[in-house]
């Protein structure tokens, strides 16, 4: 690979660059004949490690500004090395987003159920699919973890040309917003971009609506017009979100509009949920057809139309795109539902936001018979400002809120379940004690217990035969973020235990 033509600088001067063997952004993993680019990340800047990269043998570096380079080795310079890795990665890998069709979805929530269902419309259809997203990355029978949502880019590029070589001919990607704004995604070319909904999330990041909008718009401005595919690209827009107009009026790519409303290029008509999924119309193109989907919940309508406006928007027959919506059974952590003998039902969700728990909040009282509990808490060193949001969702939304810890991370669980405590007192919740539980409760209110495990317990032991009992923020997650360590935990397995401890406790 020849690196120099991505750059804008470099030195020293040489009749030839160096032949490089390998990329790589963290200076610890350089190989000899490697190339380092510095990125500056949120814990640490990659150029403070340049010396680390020479050290193992780097034959040239990336920096922002030449100053403190060491002598001696070829220094490239860019004035955003973000930039300049996902171009480099790009062409070290030959391009593998061009060999491919590239659907990329953003939106703050609905975006791993919408995935899931692309995947299944595109099997359906015939077509060998990969996926990157928040649950695990994914292509040709085999599925590896998933540490973000959308990998950086020298990962991410990677990923495809596996997926290439692999005879991919489909790839899905959430793109979430940290992706856009640090350029994860900027050397893919997308032919399909799906905007999911704008609701409050990361603002330990963005700071402010505004900026976090910004970010979520660059896939519809900025990479879906661009490159060779751009005759192509097409935006698949839920008009059942605010923003949406926003977006049509800013875009010039062919859009395929989704939407309840019978003048979208895609409708829903006389959607049916119950405990079995949902059901009702599909309208597209004067084309009318029944659908079922086995997903529960009523939010999970838009994100039906998503998945099936990418669909038409690729040219697939709306009867495939029913029959791959009727075959994708369940999602791991999106209202999954934990097996009880007992009449009690019990679903994990990866609800973290204040839209996404309000909506499968509402989602599970329209199904309920009995009373409606939730366990709940909020992520440490993310955006407090929905913390007392969530509270108040969750005390006016159900008969019992118990408040614990979700990821804490480096803040003090104590201090985040007090934050979320502002917004359930603001609802009128009423503490309960723990003992009020045993065996159910007589009053609407809320307990604390910040062991998310004993939470759980808690809840279980609360629950009545046709009760439903949520537990929402972590859903497929298998493990838990701790100040000092991380411990494997997992909603599902932990309900299901205490299902079972419960049920032996009510048989002695």
């Amino acid at each position: 690979m020849q690196p120099a033509a991505a750059l804008e600088s470099r030195q020293p001067a040489a009749e030839t660059d160096p032949e490089i063997t390998s990329i790589h952004y963290r200076a610890q993993e350089v190989t000899p004949g490697g190339l380092f680019v510095a990125i500056k990340g949120l814990a640490a800047d990659g150029h403070d490690y340049v010396e680390t990269a020479v050290a193992r043998g780097a034959a040239a570096i990336v920096v922002q500004a030449v100053t403190g380079a060491p002598s001696g080795v070829v220094t490239l310079v860019s004035a955003n090395t973000r930039v300049a890795l996902a171009a480099l990665a790009d062409g070290f890998y030959g391009q593998p987003s061009q060999a491919m069709t590239v659907i990329g979805i953003t939106g703050t929530n609905g975006k791993t159920t919408t995935s899931y269902l692309i995947e299944r419309i595109l099997q359906e259809a015939g077509f060998s699919t990969g996926v990157i997203g928040t649950i695990n990355y994914r292509y040709a029978g085999e599925q590896f973890p998933s540490p973000v949502t959308t990998p950086e880019s020298l990962d991410l590029q990677r990923i495809l040309a596996r997926m290439r070589a692999a005879k991919v001919t489909h790839a899905v990607l959430e793109v979430s917003s940290h992706a856009l704004d640090l350029h994860r995604v900027a050397g893919c070319r997308f032919d399909v971009g799906v905007f999911t909904n704008l609701t409050q999330d990361h603002l330990d990041y963005h700071k402010d609506m505004d900026s976090y909008w910004k970010s979520k718009k660059r896939l519809f401005t900025e990479l879906l017009p661009r490159g060779p595919k751009n005759d192509r690209a097409t935006a698949v827009i839920n008009r059942q979100d605010p923003k949406s107009r926003e977006l049509e009026e800013i875009t010039s790519l062919r859009t395929i509009r989704v939407g309840y409303a019978a003048d979208n290029d895609l409708s829903i008509t006389d959607p049916n949920c119950s405990l079995s999924g949902i059901s009702g119309r599909m309208v597209a193109a004067g084309e009318t057809l029944e659908f079922r989907s086995p997903l529960v919940g009523t939010h999970n309508c838009e994100n039906i139309l998503c998945a099936a406006g990418v669909g038409v928007a690729l040219g697939i027959s709306l009867p495939v795109i029913c029959d791959g919506i009727a075959g994708l059974a369940s999602i791991p952590g999106r209202l999954e539902p934990v097996p009880d003998d007992r009449g009690r039902h019990v679903y994990v969700d990866y609800a973290h936001t204040p839209d996404a728990l309000e909506n499968v909040i509402a989602a599970v009282k329209e199904l309920a018979v009995g009373r409606t509990i939730c366990v709940f808490g909020c992520g440490g060193d993310r955006d407090r400002g929905k913390r007392p949001l969530m509270g108040a969702i969750a005390a006016s939304g159900c008969d019992l809120a118990v408040v614990t810890s979700d990821n804490p991370r480096s803040e003090n669980p104590d201090r985040i379940i007090a934050q979320i405590l502002h917004g359930v007192r603001s609802a009128g919740g009423q503490q309960l004690e723990a003992a009020d539980l045993a065996g159910g409760f007589e009053r609407r209110g809320y307990v604390v217990e910040p062991d998310r495990r004993q939470a759980i317990r808690l809840a279980v032991a609360a629950c009545r035969p046709g009760d439903t009992l949520l537990i929402a923020g972590k859903g497929h997650e298998n493990y838990q973020i701790l100040s000092d360590r991380t411990i494997a935990f997992d909603d599902r397995q932990v309900a299901l235990e205490m299902l079972k401890e419960i049920r032996c406790d009510a048989s002695n």
